[in-house]
């Protein structure tokens, strides 16, 4: 069922608004996609169902270095150049760096397990955190946009980028930056969908909207002995222990509050009999951070806290912190204009504030370089009571989402790229 038949547009009038058929083909091509989900950076499939469709509207992408994901550019054939005031058309002018508008395009290793037409047909893998939706949404905006560049209706080139392995630390987005897809971009955009938002709408939060994560794996040894004696060996079951509740404890005394630091351990292992005291324990979570600040200095203080108890029980220990991404800080002026484009779109009703999450997001790392903003769109059918969250074999959207997220991109882009 369409739900965004009743709307309220802004004040600006612009075009570029989605047709019944390219709605029913978006919908069928995001169909396609979450039957054949596909991980990171072995996203072949997907990669060649993107370039195919994108060349048939005439484009020209390009595969990246990694060999999967592309980068395709609309409205350079003749030059990324200043609107003309004075009309529709186009006239040389200085040159401005593009607006670029990412999507990630991987999918996880977990199960599918709705009972839905479009059911993934690979096993053990689904499209369980919405970037088949994110993909879908990117593409519709690049046919919008160059049906309008043919038009002589867009003011500036818009770059689409095409990312793959989001949910492989660091992410792919350093190997897509490493490969130039930033050269000539002066501002980037993205979504993400939202489970607990209405489809019709999104959501915006200037500043810190996802936080930062890394992962954490710490192995301790010693030369083990009977659990009659633990005086005269390294008890490394209490020590895991002790790392695993006083390390969190330790730092929320070492770091301001409000950078929010945390380490939450996800796995305990050590010893195979009641008796004997192992020579070996391991121990693997995350480290989550609010912050930049926190984030930066997070290695260091997650070191020496570990350091300082595992020593405490003559353990040795062995640390591996790895970087993972940090927080998506919005850009206050980028934000304003995803709120002008929806306004203009969809009218103020269907903004809504976000919260800060503590999800990672790899979409930080592109802000490390140009300016850029986030938005949270809604997938919730209105009106369904079901809970449903993201990385669950069960997750699943409205995809109603998929037209406002086109609608949102192209507005962005119009309005992006006047003045």
């Amino acid at each position: 069922m369409n739900h965004l038949k009743s709307r309220e547009p802004g004040s600006v009038v612009l075009p570029g608004t989605v047709s019944a058929t390219l709605r029913a083909e978006l919908i069928a091509f995001r169909r396609d996609l979450h039957m054949h989900p596909e991980l990171g950076n072995q996203e072949i499939r997907t990669t060649a169902a993107l370039k195919a469709r994108l060349e048939a509207a005439g484009l020209a992408p390009k595969v990246l270095a990694t060999g999967t994901g592309l980068v395709c550019d609309i409205g350079t054939s003749e030059g990324a150049r200043s609107s003309d005031k004075g009309g529709g058309g186009r006239r040389v002018g200085r040159v401005r760096p593009m607006l670029a508008i990412r999507a990630d395009i991987d999918a996880l290793p977990i199960p599918d397990v709705k009972t839905v037409a479009y059911r993934s047909t690979v096993p053990n893998r689904a499209h369980a955190c919405g970037h088949d939706v994110h993909t879908t949404t990117v593409l519709g905006a690049g046919l919008v946009l160059a049906e309008l560049d043919r038009q002589g209706l867009l003011p500036n080139a818009v770059r689409l980028i095409f990312q793959p392995a989001e949910e492989v630390l660091p992410g792919g987005a350093t190997d897509a930056i490493e490969s130039g897809v930033l050269d000539g971009v002066g501002r980037i955009i993205a979504v993400h969908c939202d489970p607990k938002v209405d489809a019709g709408r999104i959501g915006l939060r200037p500043g810190p909207i996802t936080s930062a994560c890394d992962r954490l794996e710490v192995t301790l040894d010693g030369p083990g002995g009977h659990t009659a004696r633990p005086h005269l060996t390294t008890d490394l079951v209490t020590a895991a222990a002790r790392i695993a509740t006083d390390v969190p404890a330790l730092l929320a005394r070492r770091v301001d509050a409000r950078s929010g630091l945390a380490v939450t351990w996800g796995r305990i292992e050590a010893g195979h009999a009641c008796n004997v005291i192992p020579q070996h324990a391991e121990l693997s979570g995350t480290v989550r951070c609010l912050d930049l600040p926190g984030w930066r200095d997070a290695p260091d203080l997650v070191h020496a806290a570990i350091d300082e108890i595992a020593t405490l029980h003559r353990a040795k220990s062995t640390i591996n912190y790895v970087r993972g991404v940090p927080p998506v800080v919005n850009d206050p002026v980028i934000t304003e204009l995803l709120r002008d484009a929806m306004t203009a779109r969809r009218g103020p009703y269907a903004i809504e504030d976000t919260e800060q999450s503590l999800g990672g997001e790899d979409f930080s790392w592109y802000l490390e370089h140009v300016p850029g903003a986030m938005a949270r769109l809604g997938v919730r059918t209105p009106g369904d009571p079901t809970r449903r969250d993201l990385h669950c074999g069960d997750f699943d959207v409205d995809e109603d989402a998929i037209e406002v997220g086109v609608e949102l991109f192209t507005a962005a882009a119009l309005l992006g790229g006047r003045g």
